[in-house]
């Protein structure tokens, strides 16, 4: 017990100790927060705006940018606070809280990602049976499991992690509080419930793997026998933007998750968690609104509808 009581704060990575580079590194995060929070709520206010985007498809999306929105915010705004602020520390309900939110939220996102492929499945090879299928009852359905997976996943993972004792060096090779790090600076010989809630992690994955590849072999299989070429470049324009998003998730977490921990982090290190943590949020919004063209209509629209209202409301007042 006197392990778990001495722990109250854990040491994050520092890219450099040079406060002119942290000031550099807090600014560049600041845009790139900035960026990724105003492109993902921008989806969800003209997904919510527009009603021709009341559709399975971009209530997904729209789901998808809340999450990536959340996902962010959990380590961004904290790194940049303590660049600022020339400390590196984070107190250990911090730490918990980043564990269990981190692993949520991502683990939320990959059963979302999973449904979406299943939206396009059915749009594609069963056209006729789509909105017998893909109801709104089921959609919201959907939305609610992957907030529940990622619950409990959030829940095994840090009570797993902090159920084990830290009476050693307390900082980590990370610039947030992640389960692999803090398994790393563990002075506990067992990790017993962290393996079991790797076996069922990686269980997890594999059926949204299984389930999206499948969705995809078969659409591909459907899309490349369409004898007109504007079908099959309009069932590609609506599947790419939705490959690329999973694509970039797996990648940056094998590459985050599956490179070993080193006990001197370098600039490398570094670069691959960030890439990991910001990559996928930040990136959403782009691939998405440079790959649809309803996106784009849609955004034009609302931004014209300001602009008209904004102008009468000029004239009305030139007017009085």
């Amino acid at each position: 017990m006197s392990n778990h009581t001495i722990v109250m704060e854990f040491f994050l990575m520092e890219f450099s100790n040079s406060r002119e580079l942290r000031m550099v590194h807090a600014f560049l995060f600041l845009l790139i927060y900035l960026e990724t929070l105003t492109g993902n709520l921008l989806i969800i206010l003209v997904v919510t705006l527009d009603q021709g985007l009341h559709t399975p498809m971009y209530f997904f999306l729209k789901n998808l940018s809340f999450l990536d929105a959340c996902l962010i915010s959990i380590t961004v705004p904290k790194f940049i606070l303590n660049s600022l602020s020339h400390r590196s520390s984070i107190s250990l309900p911090g730490c918990v809280l980043q564990v269990l939110l981190v692993i949520h939220f991502a683990g939320s996102e990959l059963f979302l990602l999973t449904a979406m492929s299943y939206d396009r499945y059915v749009a594609i090879c069963h056209p006729l049976h789509y909105e017998v299928l893909m109801n709104k009852g089921f959609c919201v359905q959907m939305a609610a499991a992957s907030w529940v997976a990622g619950s409990v996943f959030g829940v095994l993972y840090s009570a797993g992690t902090f159920s084990l004792s830290f009476c050693g060096s307390r900082k980590l090779a990370h610039f947030f509080c992640d389960v692999p790090s803090l398994l790393k600076i563990s002075c506990s010989k067992t990790h017993i419930i962290i393996h079991v809630s790797e076996a069922i992690g990686v269980v997890y994955a594999l059926l949204c793997v299984g389930c999206i590849s499948f969705s995809y072999i078969s659409i591909f299989n459907i899309v490349l026998k369409m004898p007109s070429l504007q079908s099959r470049s309009k069932a590609f324009s609506t599947c790419v933007p939705h490959l690329i998003v999973v694509a970039t998730f797996f990648m940056t977490g094998v590459m985050a998750y599956l490179k070993p921990i080193p006990d001197y982090p370098d600039l490398l290190d570094f670069v691959v968690s960030v890439f990991y943590c910001v990559a996928p949020p930040s990136l959403n919004p782009i691939i998405y609104s440079l790959r649809n063209k309803e996106i784009k209509v849609a955004l034009s629209s609302i931004l014209w509808k300001l602009n008209h209202c904004g102008f009468n409301v000029k004239i009305n007042r030139i007017s009085l």
